[in-house]
């Protein structure tokens, strides 16, 4: 009986100085974009490669989209966003997005971070999950803020601010 009093006083302390210094290592780190969703055009970036059985519902898009540091095409390309969105909703425009966001440059430049989630499409901002990723970022914790800032339908550009966990 003593010696199950002594362990758990030891692993009680051991567990909370963990979690502090989980807290206090984890500093998330605010990354800041534009992604241009291009399917028109002489070199598309986003691929519509099923259509759905009526409406846009099932409509899956695959997509190799730049990432620039500003919201026009001719500005500093920082990365790619590698993936798919797919209409899943019968009735509203919302999708389903899966992707990779693949940084170039910069200090994180050959990392990634994977982001999923629902984009209600006609919300102003939305937000998605970051459920991992690679390099710097592995394992990776957070959220991405996203905002259509052009429409040009079917072309879209996004405004995106990720906030990660490393």
């Amino acid at each position: 009986m003593a010696s199950g009093k002594l362990s758990s006083s030891v692993a009680l302390p051991a567990f909370a100085l963990m979690v502090v210094a989980l807290l206090a290592g984890g500093q998330a780190e605010h990354l800041h974009f534009y992604m241009h969703d291009v399917l028109t055009g002489a070199t598309p970036t986003a691929v519509q490669v099923l259509n759905g059985p009526g409406g846009h519902f099932g409509d899956t898009i695959v997509i190799d989209d730049v990432l620039t540091a500003g919201s026009s095409r001719s500005s500093a390309a920082v990365g790619r966003a590698k993936g798919q969105y797919i209409w899943a909703s019968v009735g509203n425009p919302e999708l389903l997005v899966t992707m990779e966001v693949v940084l170039t440059s910069g200090p994180y430049a050959g990392s990634s971070v994977t982001v999923v989630g629902r984009d209600d499409i006609g919300a102003p901002v939305r937000e998605l999950s970051v459920v991992g990723g690679t390099g710097q970022f592995r394992m990776a914790t957070g959220y991405v803020l996203w905002k259509t800032v052009s429409l040009d339908h079917p072309n879209a550009i996004l405004e995106l601010d990720v906030y990660v966990n490393p």
